[in-house]
């Protein structure tokens, strides 16, 4: 217990049995309490590596917790066949062509080389946080270069961090972790950052976003047609029974990506959106999905399959949730890819641990309601969060079924590399829970340039107009709000 400037400090020591396993230390962070999480992250919004798990809605069963990381102590980030490490406290850097998921687990062994045991009041204690792209998937399977390659952000880029800040959304109260016995250092530190950010007259320097142009899809809608009626052809043929197909939105830009950010968050209200900012580029999330959990050797997966927009008349809201719940259409989709994602976990999951607890639940955002399903599991000995990632990387929901072949599908067909946008974003914690998302509603900014995505299944009773539509449905607070950014502010 630490007290000065009459601040009462309690730090606690989270104990664990000698020899075996690794302490870190915990403590109230009160310098912060009387500030929002968006306010709180200001401090570090333009600063590489300072990256925000933002839980986004705190009326959503999943949103409890954020987690604000920054200055990791290694970094590491993959580009097609290479992973640089970079270990930032002796500036040294190699360079591996190695497994990227197996150097996440090797790095964070090097860095917490004892075990840690969970603190249960805290979803993570450091470790690792990043994405992973899409296209990382090619690490893990064969698959064809057809698409054009226009974003040149890494295929995965990911922190070793070992201090981090919780806001516990319940409590509405921060807490720091750090591996180090120096919290009161930190405190202070960030103390004195809120104090020189908020009261020394440096707000001003935060610049407003701006669209310099209109978005412009890479697809005409004729052009999707086209690529609808492609997709029906493989369908009836057989070579999957659920394909993927998504459309890019892109636009020019200038300012702060970060005050993009705070109004995406405030329109969207999601449960899995981050901010993350790097060297390369800026990625600005606002995920209804969960991809994977882990904890306490548990595994969850809640993919989404099935959408309807939102109405502001409350009766017509009703009505399409309910014709939601009722589409044997969407049912059936949703259906093949929980059968897809048991497949998936089973890989790494005890024998007979894997079941469906939930099918068919309505779950409602600012935009669009969503028909979610839940497969769980039990890790089985062995394994760690590292091989359930590869295990099921990309997520089947994002890809179709067969997921190989539909992946092979749509890299013929979409004109674009997917980049961030359905892959993943979330935390390998060192006590070796996992939590991620699936990145839809997520976008990229790179050399003054913003990408976003919306996508759809599509299965052999599809019709191209509804499918169409539901790609606007879903961007529908995105693409409006960032176009109205400057008109407001």
């Amino acid at each position: 217990m630490v007290c000065k400037n009459q601040e009462l400090i309690v730090i606690s020591l989270v104990k664990v049995p000698q020899n075996t396993t690794k302490p870190y230390f915990t403590s109230p962070l009160t310098c912060a309490n009387k500030y929002t999480p968006e306010q709180f992250f200001e401090i570090w919004a333009q600063d590489n590596w300072a990256f925000w798990l933002d839980s986004g809605n705190s009326e959503h069963v999943n949103c409890r917790y954020d987690i604000f990381v920054y200055e990791p102590v290694v970094t590491l980030k993959t580009a097609i066949t290479s992973t640089r490490i970079h270990y930032r406290e002796s500036d040294e850097v190699e360079i591996s062509t190695a497994d990227p998921l197996s150097l996440i687990k090797q790095v964070q062994a090097e860095v917490f080389p004892l075990s840690i045991v969970e603190d249960a009041s805290l979803p993570f204690c450091g470790g690792a946080v990043g994405y992973f792209s899409y296209d990382l998937g090619r690490r893990f399977e064969q698959l064809p270069a057809k698409s054009s390659v226009d974003i040149t952000l890494p295929e995965m880029a990911v922190g070793i961090y070992k201090t981090a800040i919780i806001y516990d959304r319940n409590s509405k109260l921060f807490t720091l972790v750090s591996h180090e016995n120096n919290l009161q250092q930190l405190s202070d530190s960030i103390a004195e950052k809120l104090t020189n950010y908020y009261h020394n007259d440096t707000t001003s320097s935060a610049t407003s976003f701006e669209l310099t142009t209109d978005w412009r899809s890479n697809m005409s809608k004729q052009q999707y047609e086209d690529k609808f009626n492609q997709v029906q052809q493989y369908l009836l043929s057989g070579d999957c029974y659920q394909i993927n197909l998504a459309q890019r939105f892109s636009a020019l830009y200038q300012g702060d990506e970060y005050s993009a950010y705070k109004k995406l968050r405030e329109n969207n209200k999601a449960p899995f959106s981050a901010f993350m900012r790097i060297e390369d580029g800026v990625i600005l999330s606002v995920s209804p999905e969960r991809f994977l959990q882990l904890k306490n050797q548990k595994v969850q997966s809640k993919p989404i399959k099935g959408t309807r927009p939102r109405s502001n008349i409350h009766e017509f809201d009703q009505e399409y949730a309910v014709q939601l719940q009722n589409s044997a259409k969407d049912r059936a989709e949703n259906l093949m890819i929980v059968d897809l994602l048991r497949n998936d976990i089973s890989k790494v999951c005890r024998s007979g641990t894997v079941n469906v607890p939930s099918l068919f639940a309505i779950e409602s955002f600012p935009a669009v309601h969503h028909l979610v399903s839940t497969v769980e599991g039990v890790l089985a000995q062995g394994f760690d969060g590292t091989d359930l990632l590869r295990g099921a990387f990309p997520g089947g929901s994002i890809t179709g079924a067969p997921k190989i072949r539909a992946m092979e599908i749509i890299e013929e067909l979409e004109p674009h590399r997917r980049s961030v946008y359905c892959g993943s974003i979330g935390y390998i914690s060192a006590c070796g829970n996992m939590d991620s998302s699936i990145t839809i509603r997520t976008l990229i900014c790179e050399n003054e340039r913003i990408h976003c995505w919306a996508g759809g299944g599509l299965v052999a009773d599809s019709q191209v107009d509804s499918e169409y539509q539901e790609t606007f449905d879903k961007v529908n607070k995105i693409l409006p709000v960032l176009q109205s950014c400057n008109k407001s502010e």
